[in-house]
């Protein structure tokens, strides 16, 4: 092995933190960065070695952070900058890492550089943001193209003042900057990436990473003919100039040897994925794809009925992000939850009282024998599930869940059955389940805060939360530690292994194999609520199958339990 391929990004575990609901140290019921520092130790006794923190930076919060006014900033509810210092120290002296999140698409509109840029037509910054003419159709002004913005609506607004439109893929709140502009590009990186890696940060996971290029700006293709918006993320994303913005970037981060992992949307080609992370191209170090998060989706996320696939496409997703630096320099991730998604044990396994233990433990097991970088999100380590359907929609914060649920109303004139099936869609793959407050005890707002959260605390803490799963072996807490400390022991296998699938289209039991030289391990899991008949031995006959771990105590020789999970060195 060279050292190059021993980085230390890759072999290890990064945990993200979601600052507003991880721990409030003030109780004035928001989260906040002393209360992450004061969770140090817990975060390291997990097996961590990197924390990821969402933007804390100086935002007026329309998009939960993703909307910053001031890089250099940090929002006053979370702290100060002389706080980030202390918690970068902190992390350091406990021999772990820290990356933020790095969001440079967009800025808020509250950002002095919007605000100059909308100034005036003349503006020395007016071309630091996307402005275009209005169109005119039968006299009537419309946008200058037909896209959608990822929440809803067309991405132009329209600003009086100037009597222009301006881009922004996301919230109106949250103009796009112009990549295109080489004085916006230096600003950027010395504002958002130097002021951080300066100050000792260890790298960025970098938000919307493929959306800086927008290419031409034509008309998207009409998927949606009730819409006079459509679908465009494979026309802004990818764009001519990606490459060449990322390398200017890796410039920088080589300088302090930080590492990048970049959420990669709408890249359904994997040569143009192995570009962005192939080591001799020095752009990213690896990208989050949204194969195996993005099953059971809709064409527009929340069309859809919950539950809506089959093992086999999950199995499939798997694959396609594993095979990723197979025979190459590229590296991969590994990963089921973040802020952006709904709980995986609610995904993916099944939340009922009797199988969230069995399913949590099972999803731990195969995360820790999936090749790339593992990354694990605040309360996935003990099996936090979705918040329950009856919740009324006004517990819902998100503006992606919030705006859905608006626009189904509109359209269907407040029909009840329409809005029942918005509900149950939300309540399967809303963002709004990632975000509410971690649970730390059996006690009043799960030990979150002393006062009401800003968002509500689930109701199930006094069965899962982290006091108590720290002091019992059989938890889904314990047994992601012990999972990850397995990770580490088998290193080569797990995390560099070449992964191969075993039994595609089996419905129930997801099986694969890790290979690394002469090293093989056999992972198999059942994804089912009931006992599977399994013979371990069939096509292994000539190697003898020792087992690692199970997921259950005293698992029988010929059957998995519902939910069971086994790992198995050939």
């Amino acid at each position: 092995m060279t050292v190059a391929e021993h980085k230390w990004w890759k072999d290890g575990v990064v945990y993200q933190i979601y600052p507003a609901s991880f721990k409030d140290s003030n109780n004035d019921g928001i989260g906040d960065l002393p209360g992450i520092i004061s969770e140090l130790d817990y975060i390291k006794s997990i097996g961590v070695d990197t924390i990821w923190i969402c933007p804390m930076y100086d935002s007026p919060q329309v998009d939960m952070g993703y909307d910053i006014s001031d890089y250099e900033n940090v929002y006053p509810p979370y702290g100060t900058v002389d706080d980030m210092d202390k918690l970068i120290a902190e992390t350091h002296a406990r021999g772990m890492r820290v990356i933020l999140d790095l969001v440079v698409n967009h800025t808020s509109d509250q950002h002095k550089w919007f605000q100059e840029s909308r100034s005036s037509k003349t503006s020395p910054k007016r071309d630091w943001y996307i402005w275009r003419p209005a169109r005119y159709v039968n006299g009537i002004r419309k946008p200058p193209n037909n896209w959608m913005s990822n929440f809803g609506g067309s991405v132009w607004q329209w600003d009086e003042e100037t009597e222009e439109y301006y881009l922004h893929l996301f919230c109106p709140e949250q103009p796009d900057l112009n990549w295109e502009n080489e004085e916006t590009r230096q600003a950027i990186y010395k504002s958002a990436m130097e002021f951080w890696l300066k100050r000792g940060v260890d790298g960025f996971r970098v938000d919307t990473v493929n959306m800086y290029s927008k290419g031409s700006m034509v008309d998207a293709p009409i998927t949606d003919p009730r819409s006079e918006w459509q679908f465009a993320g494979l026309q802004y994303c990818n764009g001519p100039r990606m490459h060449e913005f990322l390398g200017e970037m890796n410039a920088i981060l080589e300088k302090y040897d930080a590492m990048t992992v970049g959420e990669c949307p709408n890249t359904p080609d994997m040569t143009h994925v192995l570009k962005y992370v192939s080591a001799q191209e020095k752009q990213l170090n690896m990208v989050f794809q949204f194969d195996v998060v993005d099953i059971g989706q809709g064409p527009y996320k929340f069309q859809t009925t919950p539950f809506n696939w089959k093992l086999p496409e999950f199995k499939k997703a798997i694959e396609t992000t594993q095979v990723l630096h197979r025979g190459n320099d590229g590296w991969t991730t590994a990963f089921l939850e973040n802020h952006d998604q709904s709980r995986s044990i609610s995904r993916f396994g099944s939340d009922a009282p009797a199988h969230r233990i069995p399913s949590g433990k099972m999803l731990a097991m195969m995360m820790m024998a999936l090749s790339g970088t593992l990354f694990i999100y605040q309360g996935q380590e003990i099996g936090m599930v979705n918040f329950p359907l009856d919740w009324d929609m006004t517990e819902y914060k998100d503006v992606d869940s919030s705006n859905y649920y608006k626009m189904v109303d509109e359209r269907s004139g407040h029909d009840e059955k329409e809005l029942a099936s918005a509900k149950a869609a939300l309540q399967h793959l809303s963002r709004d389940h990632a975000r509410v407050p971690m649970a730390w005890r059996n006690a009043a707002n799960a030990g979150f805060s002393a006062v009401k959260p800003w968002m509500r605390a689930n109701e199930d803490y006094a069965v899962c939360n982290a006091e108590q799963q720290k002091g019992d072996k059989n938890s889904v807490l314990s047994f992601w530690k012990r999972m990850i400390e397995l990770r580490r022991q088998y290193k080569d296998v797990f995390v560099h292994g070449d992964f191969d699938v075993v039994d595609m289209e089996n419905i129930d039991i997801f099986t694969f194999t890790k290979t690394w030289r002469n090293q093989k391990a056999l992972v198999v899991l059942n994804f089912t609520d009931k006992e599977q008949k399994v013979s371990i031995a069939a096509g292994f006959r000539d190697q003898k199958a020792n087992l690692l771990a199970s997921s259950v105590d005293n698992c029988a020789p010929d059957a998995l339990a519902a939910y069971e999970g086994r790992v198995y060195l050939l």
